[in-house]
């Protein structure tokens, strides 16, 4: 008989292995939220050196992870996304790259192990690509793995519990760092891809189901989606994954989308209890790993571990998963600010679409009736045709008058005026003029572009060129003929800013202004009353689809109102509810009718089926 005897398991020891080899049973484990929007709120820069504060100012990132152990999560990140030596380099700290990551453990681990905390509490060492999405060009893939490699080891000797590897937008970088990972230490791992709203990875483009292909035989102990796309498209990214493979899941949406509240400054609202609804089906889909990402905050997983523990509560058996499913006229020439009321379609252009097919499109538009047509930039972060070159390629092929969005993130006042200038050269007369928001790449939602003017600067300059001097004003040999168009949001929480802001866009020279899609004329109505007949107003009608796609806008996209009753016929129609939604549509265009100059249709599918029933009510 050996005269050994065996050391006692620890729960944190056992509570890993389980999770390392898938044999957690019905058990969800809660991860923590943001912490860089937690250290953002708490004052500090989205552009310095997050993982710095490990050594600078410890105490907040104690405090932060705190909160998260005392509102119920059983995994918390190391502050170390973005912690390799390429990034710190990047502000001259790639030197102190092992104390940063050693302390960063160091913090964690004394928040997990400390004595009131009466339940195993995990530590994840957080290790995000070595390099930015918008970098990863300008890295040698060599150096951007050995760096992963690194900051895992570092993490891996200062006693992580696991690895989370995170918001990785490129599948071959994630299987990297996999491999990298498995060489060092025998700790699991959970994988997790950012997706963009078109449901494909940020940075290579893959959708779910070949991430799944990718990764299903990969040593990790859970893959999933985490940041950049809030908690309603990413359970259609998890339910994908599902559909395609059999490892454990995880889930850390954003918290919506974020408001920009002022220069480097953002902020979140997601309701809490919306959160945790999706969080459900999460669960009900075989989510293992469930927590949040950037803009979720203790409140948030809160909710989180409440919904968990319900979960766990009604799980008696093999955990019940849901049945996996795949995501799913005028006459030309008429001036905007006369005549009468005016029709315009808006079409927002597929990144991935053929210009063929919208050509086709913008015909049967004309042959319906319609003379003007408005082409939006689209939203994803994907390569995609600029909104002024393709309207100006539909009015020569179509000839159909045309109206382009032109936003002012990223570009300096001299391409602007560049582009401007060649556009009116080639006949293009109407642009509408707005900011535009960077789409999030994945990274701590600090994507703020370079502005050298926000919309109200890109009217001002269009008015110059129209006096025939440049911003500088400086004269230019010609002047143009713009008619200067502007965006206004009648939905947004502050009523009364939304139309100060109108006003203002009038002053600096709008000639019309074409409202954000709505779904109620209260905001309408409030901006109606205080501009007057200043200018004229055209409001944009969007039928809703789906349920889903309503209760997306209404909870996860920023100054969005959609009307409780609005939301209860769509879930009510069920099946039915894209016609729902177009009947409500239509109604409201009626109204619009009476109300403002014209209206602007913006299908989201199906553009000719929806202009004709919309036309119908005129």
């Amino acid at each position: 008989m050996s005269s050994e005897v065996s050391q006692p398991v620890s729960p944190v020891a056992d509570l890993a292995g389980a999770l390392r080899d898938r044999t957690l049973g019905n058990r969800v484990l809660v991860c923590d939220g943001a912490m860089g929007t937690m250290l953002h709120a708490a004052g500090r820069s989205l552009g310095e050196a997050l993982p710095a504060l490990n050594l600078s100012d410890p105490a907040l990132v104690r405090e932060i992870h705190d909160r998260y152990v005392s509102v119920g999560a059983d995994i918390i990140q190391t502050n170390t996304f973005g912690a390799s030596r390429v990034r710190l380099a990047d502000h001259d700290l790639g030197h102190r790259t092992e104390e940063i990551n050693e302390a960063g453990v160091r913090i964690a681990l004394a928040a997990a192990r400390r004595e009131e905390v009466r339940r195993p509490v995990l530590v994840a060492g957080s290790v995000s690509p070595a390099v930015s999405i918008q970098r990863h060009r300008h890295v040698d893939p060599r150096t951007a793995i050995e760096a992963v490699a690194e900051q895992i080891d570092i993490l891996v000797g200062a006693g992580v519990d696991l690895i989370l590897l995170e918001t990785f937008g490129d599948v071959d970088a994630l299987v990297a760092a996999i491999e990298a990972a498995t060489e060092i230490a025998d700790v699991p791992l959970i994988a997790q891809v950012t997706f963009g709203a078109d449901f494909r990875a940020l940075g290579s483009g893959h959708p779910p189901r070949e991430v799944a292909a990718a990764l299903r035989d990969a040593p990790v102990a859970a893959l999933g989606t985490n940041c950049t796309i809030g908690p309603q498209h990413s359970l259609v990214v998890l339910r994908e994954l599902r559909s395609h493979c059999e490892l454990p899941l995880t889930m850390q949406p954003n918290a919506g989308l974020p408001r920009r509240v002022a220069p480097a400054r953002f902020e979140y609202d997601l309701d809490e209890t919306y959160f945790a609804r999706y969080v459900r089906h999460a669960l009900a889909v075989g989510a293992t790993v469930v927590g949040g990402c950037c803009g979720t905050t203790p409140a948030q997983i809160a909710a989180v571990a409440s919904t968990v523990r319900e979960h766990r509560e009604q799980a008696g058996g093999p955990v019940a998963r849901e049945r996996a499913v795949k995501p799913a006229a005028e006459p030309a020439g008429v001036r905007l600010a006369g005549g009468e009321h005016q029709v315009m379609v808006e079409l927002t252009p597929d990144p991935l679409g053929d210009v063929e097919d919208l050509v086709d499109v913008a015909e049967q538009l004309r042959a319906a009736g319609i003379g003007l047509v408005s082409v939006a930039r689209s939203p994803h972060a994907r390569t995609q045709l600029n909104a002024v070159d393709l309207a100006v390629h539909l009015h020569h092929r179509v000839g159909l008058d045309m109206i382009a969005s032109v936003t002012t993130w990223d570009r300096t006042i001299m391409a602007l005026q560049a582009d401007l200038l060649g556009a009116h050269a080639l006949g293009m007369r109407r642009i509408v003029c707005e900011t535009g928001t960077p789409p999030l790449v994945g990274d701590y939602p600090h994507a703020d572009g370079i502005w050298d003017v926000d919309s109200i600067g890109l009217i001002e300059l269009l008015a110059s060129l129209n006096e025939g001097i440049d911003y500088y004003r400086l004269p230019l040999s010609t002047k143009t003929t713009f008619e200067i168009g502007a965006r206004i949001n009648p939905g947004s929480r502050e009523p009364g800013r939304a139309a100060a802001r109108a006003r203002e866009k009038i002053t600096a020279g709008a000639h019309f202004l074409i409202t954000r899609p709505v779904y109620e004329l209260a905001g309408v109505r409030h901006i109606l009353d205080t501009i007057g007949d200043s200018a004229p107003v055209f409001v944009t009608i969007s039928p809703l689809t789906s349920f889903q796609e309503a209760e997306y806008l209404a909870y996860e996209v920023p100054d969005v109102t959609i009307p409780a009753n609005t939301l209860d016929t769509l879930r009510r129609a069920r099946t039915g509810a894209a016609t729902a939604g177009l009947e409500l549509a239509a109604e409201l265009m009626a109204e619009v009718r009476a109300l403002a100059k014209g209206v602007v249709i913006a299908p989201t599918s199906n553009p000719l089926a929806v202009v004709r029933r919309l036309l119908s009510q005129l």
